[in-house]
């Protein structure tokens, strides 16, 4: 059964009724050709997981009826990538959508002294309301009830003051300590370096900061492919926990 998405002021528990419009009507309505009667799943991307049958399908918004709810727990491991801004957009949207995919719970949208793509903030609420369209198709295709949180873009600076993590990492080509962490139920912040990596100095002010530098491997990787393996690295350490109590 399909996963979609409304927000929370659009359903109404009390009532047992939700209404979906905007993007996601299109995309149910206009592509997936659903119509009245047939079954689908609601998020409000807050862990809210509805069985809803379509009740009434307008020009522009979707009713339907609540016919079962639960609320679904936070997970208890967190990842948080902050990714240089990047010169070809795809390139950055293609980490969003494969993170998003593999679970990461935040993104941050970094520039660094090596940062080559500045944009206005006219610009950059364009990029960001496409970016959260992104990562709302993969979440949907991925059926996640906990959408990740973008945030505005911020500077190096303020990202390696940012508090709340139990672990704080920064790959970087210079390392040679492996990836020997446990991120299983922690807060996990990675920095990501853009076009040319971090400076001496930013990995040096990130340390200042309580950051602990690790090797990704021998190999040099492009920052998406960096940020898509570190959101990774965690899923396979969840996963290895996973098949440990199947036997």
């Amino acid at each position: 059964m399909e996963l979609f998405y409304t927000s929370t002021e659009h359903i109404d528990l009390k009532t047992q009724r939700l209404v979906i419009d905007g993007d996601e009507f299109h995309h149910l309505v206009r592509v997936l050709r659903k119509k009245e009667g047939e079954r689908i799943l609601v998020t409000d991307g807050n862990g809210l997981r509805c069985e809803v049958r379509i009740s009434d399908v307008g020009k522009t918004l979707l009713k339907g009826d609540i016919l079962n709810h639960t609320r679904l727990d936070l997970p208890k491991t967190g990842v948080t990538v902050a990714l240089s801004l990047l010169k070809a957009p795809q390139r950055f949207e293609l980490f969003l959508e494969k993170s998003t995919e593999l679970g990461v719970s935040s993104i941050i949208p970094m520039i660094t002294a090596r940062t080559l793509s500045l944009s206005s903030t006219e610009k950059v609420q364009g990029k960001l309301n496409r970016w959260k369209t992104i990562m709302l198709s993969a979440a949907r295709q991925s059926k996640r009830y906990y959408l990740p949180q973008l945030n505005d873009p911020l500077s190096f600076k303020k990202v390696i003051a940012l508090q709340g993590y139990d672990l704080k990492l920064i790959p970087y080509e210079g390392s040679e300590t492996p990836p020997g962490v446990q991120c299983s139920q922690k807060k996990t912040l990675f920095l990501i370096g853009g076009e040319g990596g971090f400076t001496v100095s930013e990995v040096e002010d990130a340390e200042s900061a309580g950051f602990c530098e690790i090797s990704l491997g021998r190999t040099i990787l492009r920052a998406e492919t960096a940020g898509i393996f570190a959101v990774a690295f965690v899923r396979a350490q969840l996963l290895a926990e996973e098949c440990e109590e199947w036997f």
